[in-house]
């Protein structure tokens, strides 16, 4: 074999051996991401899929920001995860929009991929702690029933990473997994929440709410923070069924659900603990806190009269008491601590009763 021949031999030889190098790399990334794909779609909570997407896909991809907003304008998906105990503090990745317009200029009409390079001005909303530098970003459109339900986010500091006119198909096929991935656990979520809902009142049941308790205590006592209960009962409950009948009973119930609720803030928790009796657990909330709340809710439901038919006004008020867990004995287990305050708050009711009713005790 002549010298030349034997050189031209070589660098094709050097050059098989690129190429199945390549080849080899690129089917470990297949399996990677077929893995991760798999993960994404047999993910049975919401944080285990959120873990996935903002963990797992970033890792996988080498990437160096990957945030995943989602379109939540009643705040419906965010109340049902903090009832389920879902810590979103958890997740700083992981963005809420009441309005998706926040972020649809970004992806047009058409609900297609926007690549290009980062800017502050525009992609800030989208990456709250953005890598430094953040070169190029990718935004991909969550889509389910032809409506947009949120955007996955990814930056690199690559700046030929994503750019304008490159092939999507691969992150299209992500994105959409990602979203059917989504509908799936949150429906799912929302069928756990069904179970620990009373469904006469839309508020939690009481299987839930001393669960609730528990896990509100035990935090309490880990970081130290003041923790108030509510014990609420409808006055004379007995004589509106009597008089009214329970179909109007019941309509009283839902209101006062109602009407409580819309005293509260996003970390409360309203159960109804039974019959006419509701109980809230305010977090992160002292004796005085407390108060306020509760007197705020004695009002709404005093203040202005039940209308049990177009005509005809029925007038409700409710009797509260209050508990405060402010000092916390180590000795003492959660189980134990819990049905201490909940005690308290009971018998604060029954004092509100023997005073009149209609009160805050």
């Amino acid at each position: 074999m002549t010298r030349d021949a034997l050189s031209e031999n070589q660098q094709l030889r050097r050059q098989l051996s690129g190429l199945i190098a390549h080849a080899r790399e690129n089917e470990r990334i297949s399996h990677r991401f077929q893995a991760l794909e798999l993960e994404l779609i047999s993910a049975g909570s919401f944080k285990e899929l959120i873990e996935s997407v903002l963990q797992g896909y970033r890792k996988t991809a080498d990437l160096d920001a990957v945030t995943l907003a989602m379109v939540d304008p009643e705040y419906e998906i965010q109340r049902t995860l903090r009832d389920l105990g879902i810590e979103l503090a958890d997740f700083p990745d992981l963005l809420f929009f009441a309005d998706a317009s926040e972020f649809t200029h970004l992806i047009g009409p058409l609900l297609a991929p926007a690549l290009g390079r980062f800017s502050i001005r525009q992609h800030a909303a989208l990456f709250p702690q953005p890598p430094k530098p953040a070169s190029s970003v990718a935004i991909l459109p969550l889509v389910r029933q032809k409506g947009l339900i949120g955007s996955l986010n990814v930056a690199s500091r690559a700046e030929d990473r994503f750019v304008p006119g490159m092939a999507t198909d691969f992150i299209q096929r992500l994105a959409a997994i990602v979203a059917i991935s989504l509908e799936n656990v949150i429906n799912n979520e929302r069928l756990k929440h069904i179970g620990l809902t009373d469904p006469l009142t839309g508020a939690h049941n009481r299987r839930y709410l001393e669960q609730r308790l528990c896990e509100e205590v035990s935090r309490a006592q880990r970081q130290g923070h003041p923790l108030a209960c509510l014990f609420l009962d409808i006055d004379h409950f007995k004589q509106v069924n009597d008089s009214h009948g329970h179909q109007v009973g019941d309509r009283v119930l839902r209101e006062v659900a109602e009407r409580i609720k819309a005293q509260l803030r996003l970390s409360d928790t309203l159960g109804r603990y039974g019959g006419e009796e509701f109980v809230v657990l305010l977090v992160n909330a002292n004796r005085s806190t407390a108060a306020v709340i509760a007197e705020r809710i004695r009002q709404s439901i005093a203040e202005r009269v039940f209308m049990i038919d177009s005509q005809d006004g029925l007038a409700v008020t409710l009797s509260i008491g209050i508990a405060s867990l402010l000092e916390y004995n180590p000795a003492e287990s959660v189980e134990a601590v819990t049905q201490t305050l909940i005690a308290h708050a009971d018998q604060a009711l029954y004092r509100a009763k023997e005073y009149g009713r209609n009160r805050v005790m």
